[in-house]
């Protein structure tokens, strides 16, 4: 990576961590610059203002996040051809590298822009927005691939229970932080893996034996 990329990379790696850890409103440019060791000029090299910053953090961690997502349901893909364990299988690869991280997930960039988007403008809500309507999406895809070769057990709608797991997620980083226990995360995606298991997979039917 060149000198000049390092350093762009340095201060959205600094400016996110400050983001996640107090907000974008009480994140000014002048610590970010004074983490990083350069000097104003420096920063204004990369970013001509703070709101470019918080776009070209939004798109890194979106891209972050796609990476994920495609590497662990696409090994997913590879280990089974069934819908269904298919994705139960990366459910479970998600919550493992969920559970590996070592203080817990730092948080959702999203959400946090969520939580002050007055401060942002019309471009920046529209990239996050359509973001998780893609992660949404994705999720609703695979739902509909094992209710092509599976009956749920319940009346759903395939797009409410896709989101669901957008929704897990953030509830999970939330809950984790509130309760300062990094396990939350993962017990709560794998308890969206036990619910997508009984929803399709089909009840055991008991069958009385014939007298001798």
């Amino acid at each position: 990576m060149a000198r000049g990329s390092e350093t762009r990379e340095r201060i959205l790696e600094i400016a996110e961590q400050a983001v996640l850890a107090k907000g974008f409103g009480a994140t000014s440019i002048e610590e970010v610059i004074a983490a990083a060791g350069i000097t104003k000029s420096g920063f204004f090299y990369h970013f001509k203002d703070k709101n470019e910053l918080a776009k070209a953090m939004l798109v890194r961690y979106i891209a972050e996040n796609d990476r994920i997502f495609d590497d662990l349901f696409g090994r997913a893909d590879e280990l089974s051809d069934d819908p269904l364990q298919s994705f139960l299988i990366g459910l479970k690869l998600l919550a493992e590298a969920m559970a590996d991280l070592p203080n817990g997930h730092p948080g959702c960039l999203i959400a946090t822009y969520c939580y002050q988007e007055r401060l942002f403008d019309r471009e920046i809500r529209a990239i996050y927005q359509t973001a998780v309507m893609r992660w949404n999406d994705r999720f609703r895809s695979a739902l509909a691939r094992i209710d092509a070769s599976y009956a749920p057990r319940d009346a759903i709608e395939l797009d409410r229970v896709g989101a669901m797991l957008s929704c897990v997620v953030d509830g999970g980083i939330i809950m984790s932080k509130a309760l300062d226990d990094p396990r939350i995360l993962e017990q709560q995606i794998m308890a969206f893996r036990s619910y997508i298991k009984l929803l399709f997979t089909p009840p055991l039917v008991a069958y009385e034996r014939e007298p001798a």
